[in-house]
C-alpha cells in the first residue's frame, strides 16, 4: 500500500511552462484525500517550495519537504525543521574559492537573498534564446538578489547547497575538474544541463527521506517516487515504486522500476492511476 508520494520538482511535478498540469493535480488532491501523504524532494531550496505546497494544499496535510537535494527537511505545514546538514564554513570557502578557475557563475541562497558575484552574468543560449539563469533561479524561487565581488571572502556560515550555473557544454567538459578537489569530502552533481551542484557528504534524497519517513513509520516499500534527473537517482532506488519521466536522462531511465509520460504530459497522474 503507497503511503507516501515523493516528487522532484523541475521536469516532473511541473511542465516546461513550470506549472502544475490540472490532470496532475487533480491526481495528487485526490491521493492525499485519501490518505496519502506528499514530499516535494527537489534541489530548490524551501523557499522556492512553498508555492507548489499551497497549490497542492500540502500546507494542510503535513506535507514534507525535502530541500537543497536532501541536505534540509522541513514540515511544510508546521514549518519544523527535521533535519539540516550543510557545508561547512571552511569547505565552503574552498569551493568558492576553486571555482573562480572556471566560466561558472556561484549562487548561494539564505533567508530572502540569493547571493551571486555577477547578477547580471550568466546568459546563455538555450534552445536559440538567451536565458538568464540567474534571473531564473532568482524569480523562480521568489529571492531578491545580492551581489558580492568575492564569494569566497563573503561566505561566514554554513550553506545547504553551493550552485554553480553556466553554459551546459562547458559544465559538461570542465565538471570534474571542478569536482576533483572535493570528490572525498562533498556530494557533487549535475541538478540540470546548466547546473552543477555541491551539498555535504553522503547527502541525497534517499538520506532525507528515509530520515524524515522513519520517524512516522513508514518504510521505503510504501513509497512511490518520480524524477528526470541524476539527483533522483537515489530518491528512485530507495523507494518501493521509482518512475522515471518520458523526458528522464537515459541515467535515469536505466535504475527506474518504470517510465511514464513526460512532463508535459501528465506522467505523473498516469502512473497514479495506475497505482492507486
Amino acid at each position: 500500500m503507497i503511503k507516501v508520494i515523493l516528487l522532484d520538482i523541475d521536469g516532473t511535478l511541473t511542465n516546461d511552462e513550470k506549472i502544475i498540469t490540472p490532470k496532475t493535480r487533480d491526481a495528487l488532491l485526490k491521493a492525499q484525500k485519501s490518505g496519502v501523504r506528499l514530499a516535494l524532494a527537489s534541489g530548490r531550496p524551501e523557499k522556492g517550495l512553498y508555492k507548489f505546497a499551497r497549490e497542492l494544499v500540502m500546507d494542510k496535510n503535513h506535507g514534507i519537504f525535502i530541500c537543497y537535494n536532501g541536505a534540509r527537511v522541513v514540515d511544510c505545514q508546521t514549518g519544523e525543521l527535521l533535519f539540516s546538514n550543510p557545508i561547512s564554513v571552511e569547505q565552503a570557502k574552498a569551493v568558492l574559492e576553486n571555482i573562480k578557475k572556471f566560466e561558472v557563475t556561484p549562487i548561494i541562497a539564505k533567508g530572502d537573498y540569493m547571493f551571486t558575484d555577477n547578477v547580471f552574468g550568466c546568459t546563455i543560449d538555450w534552445k536559440g534564446k538567451p536565458f538568464n539563469i540567474v534571473e531564473y533561479e532568482c524569480r523562480g524561487n521568489g529571492y531578491l538578489l545580492c551581489e558580492k565581488a568575492d564569494m569566497a571572502e563573503f561566505i561566514d556560515f554554513p550553506v545547504e547547497k553551493i550552485m554553480t550555473a553556466g553554459d551546459p557544454a562547458y559544465l559538461k567538459a570542465h565538471y570534474k575538474e571542478m569536482q576533483a578537489p572535493f570528490i572525498n569530502d562533498l556530494n557533487c552533481m549535475f541538478t540540470a544541463d546548466w547546473y552543477y551542484e555541491y551539498t555535504a557528504k553522503g547527502i541525497d534524497k534517499a538520506t532525507a527521506i528515509d530520515f524524515a519517513f522513519k520517524k512516522l513509520g513508514i518504510t521505503s516499500e510504501e513509497m512511490i517516487a518520480f524524477g528526470d534527473a541524476q539527483n533522483d537517482i537515489s530518491m528512485l532506488k530507495y523507494v518501493g515504486i521509482g518512475v522515471a519521466m518520458g523526458n528522464s536522462t537515459a541515467e535515469v531511465k536505466a535504475i527506474a522500476d518504470e517510465i511514464t509520460l513526460d512532463n508535459n504530459n501528465d506522467g505523473i497522474a498516469e502512473s497514479l492511476y495506475k497505482h492507486l
